[in-house]
């Protein structure tokens, strides 16, 4: 690499984090001397299965679940989210508790598509909007809860503006309708104390690689007695609620990923914090610059998402991109799509406005100075693509 080479600066942490060395250190094992299949009965398959089930108690204990049975371990978030919404949908209607399900608009799509897919199947999908500050307000999810209502599901922190719902309230809200509760918890796991038994939820999905564990590994966490239809059948794993051989090595991996986070979190929540604060500050001392959701809401830690109006976001990134600077202008499972970000337009924002959207997401091995990095070659390149920019000349004329 040459001297005048870009530094990297990696300032994405919400649509994956790097592994931490001390997570791949307990997963290695199983993928070579420790390979035995954990429904083996065999010592190679026993060694798997208390391997397997000391990972379920670790995630439990962490989540403060009543029973690491409640703990079912996934291949994915996007398997527990659709797992969730599909699975307690069609067991509940089975049990003559209705066909009527709720779902906040700014989910990922994880939770929209099965929600759309329910709809092909005879449910009827209420979408109930957040506000411009960013939140699920309680009594707009009361407003549409029914008596026929059999889920609501509503995400604990958004992926891309990372502004906190009340659960708590909103499973309450639920719950007395007679209805389930699902939240998508996957961003929020690790950053925030997350406690199943005082949010009162039926359900929560979780990802590995969003708390610096391997990819291709989730967990759903569902509530003993709440009703649920496999989506995976087969040789009847996970307590006959997952079917497919465990990765154990995975699994491992995740428990100790949450387990890290715990340890950190009273450490690293007010750094992150600061950071975040810089972040906000510097961006929004560019002219015609917003942030995303309310500044005084609950958010967590590392996230902020603004919109830099009069640019196309997608050559903002490619242009940091050229500095060694890696950010996002809405979630990384639509990158490829040129619409602008659903999450943007619940909120309020107007396509051409959320097209300029900018998300830093902060994380465990961000630093100070990559901070400051982002800040100093941020202007420039805003100020060239605002001067190429008919849109932005439209907008507020000539001066920047």
């Amino acid at each position: 690499m040459s001297d005048d080479s870009p530094r990297t600066v990696y300032l994405d942490y919400a649509a994956t984090t790097p592994c931490d060395p001390r997570v791949v250190e307990v997963m290695l094992p199983f993928f070579t001397e420790r390979f035995g299949n954990p429904n083996s009965l065999y010592a190679l398959g026993r060694d798997g299965y208390r391997a397997l089930e000391a990972a379920r108690e670790s995630f439990a204990a962490s989540i403060n679940a009543a029973s690491p049975t409640e703990v079912i371990f996934t291949g994915a978030g996007t398997e527990s989210d659709n797992a969730a919404l599909v699975g307690i949908s069609q067991a509940g209607k089975a049990r003559n508790k209705g066909s009527h399900v709720v779902v906040s608009a700014f989910e990922h799509h994880a939770v929209l598509e099965p929600s759309h897919f329910l709809e092909r199947n005879g449910f009827e999908v209420t979408q109930v909007r957040p506000r411009q500050d960013g939140i699920i307000h309680p009594e707009d999810v009361e407003a549409v809860v029914r008596d026929d209502t059999v889920l609501v599901s509503v995400m604990h922190a958004n992926n891309e503006i990372g502004t906190v719902q009340p659960i708590k309230r909103l499973a309450e809200i639920a719950h007395a309708k007679d209805a389930y509760f699902h939240t998508d918890a996957i961003q929020a796991l690790g950053k925030l104390a997350w406690d199943a038994v005082d949010l009162g939820v039926d359900a929560a999905s979780f990802s590995a690689h969003k708390i610096y564990g391997p990819k291709g590994v989730g967990a759903l966490y569902l509530k003993r007695g709440t009703p649920f239809q496999p989506l995976l059948m087969g040789g009847g794993q996970e307590s006959k609620k997952r079917s497919a051989t465990q990765n154990v090595g995975g699994v491992t991996a995740f428990a100790k990923a949450l387990e890290l986070c715990d340890e950190e979190r009273d450490t690293e929540t007010p750094r992150l914090e600061a950071l975040r604060h810089r972040v906000i500050d510097g961006v929004l001392a560019l002219p015609n610059s917003d942030l995303n959701g309310a500044r005084d809401v609950p958010r967590l830690p590392g996230y902020a998402n603004l919109v830099i109006k009069g640019i196309e976001g997608e050559s903002m990134l490619l242009q940091l991109d050229n500095k060694g600077i890696a950010v996002s202008t809405g979630s990384a499972c639509s990158s490829g799509s040129l619409e602008p970000s659903h999450v943007l337009l619940s909120i309020g924002l107007a396509p051409e406005i959320a097209h300029g959207s900018l998300r830093v997401t902060l994380g465990r091995y961000t630093s100070e100075g990559d901070v400051e990095y982002l800040l100093a070659e941020l202007p420039p390149i805003v100020e060239r693509l605002r001067a190429m920019s008919p849109v932005y000349q439209k907008m507020f004329g000539s001066g920047s």
